[in-house]
Formats: structure tokens, sequence, C-alpha cells
């Protein structure tokens, strides 16, 4: 290497060296200015699906004023101490996330992610709490109650076991199945959850019970009673049956309540309505639906029992992958007058 060639080596490390030190100054200089500059101004945004019915603006300054000894604008920038502001904000029940900071006008920014109930749980003890899509529980909001599905029974417990946690989990699926179709939102009344942990299904329509089961393959088991509604409901009427039984995979087991001659009026306008709502769903969703490959059902009039197409090739729908859905009609022996149907 050539002296030229060193000499133009160390000029260029000078400048580089002398560009880099410069920029540090000029960045000291801007954050020492920062520091002492105040802030001009603020601007809270909450993004969430209920468009702010849970925490509003007014509650996020309160926060925000705790934590900077009651003002925000007209204080050094200096004194914000944004982490910490942050876990302030993210300590309120209803609040994900929150993410503050200062643009170059010095206005504060702080931005907040609400929490979305999508269920509203009763305990065994008449106690009431939301959760969330990750089952994190939430208080009631006295400025609004969620439209969200509604689970009873569940545990009383302060501190959830791992079977209570499994049965939380199972609410979460199921409350999440319920709200992604508008068609299930509008016919579950509430679920309640047994003594042996299954589920069961109070529709709005109809004076039936719905026997889910357990929380797996729960859009199956709607798909089932989908099936149901269409194909036998549709045809007699939806208090014909005290229970109908889709938890077993192939099939659907109704049992049959004592029948009225003439439904009301009202009610054949519900039903109605709640066919055209069904046709519409199945056009919409029961192609993306898994319920074993096809689940079609036939009704045989001479015998008056309900039957899938493949009983006489196959007697065991439960076991058999593929099976088409079995419908078995239970007969409840009647009562005197006065009396009450009995359970299955």
């Amino acid at each position: 290497m050539t002296t030229k060639q060193i000499i133009k080596k160390i000029i260029f490390v000078a400048l580089t060296l002398t560009a880099c030190a410069g920029l540090v100054v000029l960045l000291v200089a801007a954050i020492g200015k920062r520091n002492h500059e105040l802030c001009k101004d603020y601007v809270i945004t909450i993004n969430g699906a209920q468009k702010k019915l849970f925490i509003n603006e007014k509650e996020i300054k309160k926060l925000l004023n705790s934590g900077l000894n009651g003002k925000i604008k007209g204080e050094p920038i200096a004194e914000f101490n944004l982490r910490k502001l942050e876990q302030l904000i993210e300590g309120n029940a209803w609040v994900r996330d929150a993410n503050l900071y200062f643009d170059n006008r010095e206005v504060l920014h702080v931005a907040i992610d609400e929490k979305e109930p999508i269920a509203r749980i009763f305990t065994t003890a008449g106690k009431s709490f939301y959760i969330d899509s990750e089952s994190d529980k939430m208080p009631l909001s006295e400025m609004m109650s969620a439209r969200v599905p509604v689970f009873t029974n569940f545990p009383d417990k302060k501190i959830l076991s791992a079977k209570d946690s499994i049965l939380l989990s199972d609410v979460r699926n199921i409350a999440s199945f319920i709200l992604s179709d508008t068609f299930w939102m509008a016919q579950t009344e509430q679920i309640d959850i047994t003594e042996d942990r299954n589920f069961e299904m109070i529709p709005t329509i109809g004076n039936h019970i719905v026997k889910l089961g357990k929380g797996n393959d729960i859009d199956k088991k709607f798909g089932r009673l989908l099936i149901f509604y269409q194909q036998v409901l549709s045809k007699t009427s939806f208090n014909k049956y005290n229970t109908v039984d889709v938890q077993f995979t192939g099939q659907v087991i109704g049992s049959k309540a004592k029948m009225t001659k003439v439904d009301s009026m009202q009610l054949k306008k519900n039903i109605e309505k709640l066919l055209q709502e069904a046709r519409k769903m199945q056009r919409d969703t029961i192609p993306s639906i898994p319920i074993n490959e096809k689940e079609n059902v036939s009704i045989d009039h001479t015998t008056n029992s309900i039957t899938n197409t493949d009983e006489q090739t196959n007697s065991n729908p439960v076991k058999t992958p593929n099976a088409k859905p079995k419908i078995i009609e239970e007969k409840t022996e009647q009562k005197p007058k006065g009396g009450h149907v009995g359970e299955e």
C-alpha cells in the first residue's frame, strides 16, 4: 500500500468518525431539547369490535392522570415514563394492550386495544363474569351488557383446577362457534353445564333440550342439529320432542314429549322465520362444516320411525367414520293429567 493510499484511508476514517460524533451530538441535543419540551396535547384511540362500549376515553384519561399526578397537558415530556403508563393502563380488566408515544409535534398518542367478551358465565353461586378469546375473566360493565352466549352452572372457585380450566376452554370453544354463526346466536337461549360437565343447549324456539355432551367436535354436533331441524322438526313441530341428543357421531336421538294438537300462530311464525334463516345459513355455512362428509336423513312414514338411508348396510353408525346420521325416535311414556313427562 502506497503512502498516498494510506493517507486517503486515514482521512476517510477520520471523516467517518467525525460524522458519527456529529450524529451523536445532534441526537443528544435533540433528546435534551425533547426532554425540556412540554406536552402540547394528547390523543386517545380505542380499538375493539364492541366500539368502545366497555371502556371509554374518560376512563383512560383518569388512568393517565393518576400516573402523572393529575396533569397531562403542559407537563415536561421528560416526566412521562411511557412504559410505566402503558403497564398502568393494561392493568384495567378491559384493556388488552396499550401503546404510548410522542410525535414530532409533542402530542402524546395513546392507542388502546380493548378486550372483546365472547361469553357470559354464571357460576353455581350466582356470580357472573365475561371471558374473552383467551379465556381471561372480565367483570361486568356498568355501561353495556354484551350480547354473547350465556353459560350457567360453572364451578364457583377462585382458583381453577385442571378440570375447571379444561371446562372453561370448552366454554370458550362453544361460545366462539355460536358467535361466528348468526343463526345459532338467534336460536341459542343459553347453555347449561350439567353435574357431569356436559353441555345442554336451551333453544330460543321450541321446548326441547339439546344434549351436546362434551365440548369436542361442536361444529359437527350443531351441523347434525341443523339437519334435524330442517328434515324433521320442520315437518312436525318444535315441541314434538323434549330432548334432542346430538352428542354421538352419526346419529340424532329424539325423545318424545306429550304433543298438543294445534301450535299457536306465534310459534308457527317463529318456526317459519327460523327455517328461512336455516336455509340461508345452509347455503352460506354448511359446505364449510365437515359433518362426516355427508349426513343425509330420510323419514320412513310407514313405520313411523326416522332412520338413515344406509341403515341396512351399516347397523352401527357411531363406530363408522363415514356413516350418515341416524335419527332415533324414543317415545316417552305419557303420564296422567297433572303429571309430567318423564326423562329419557
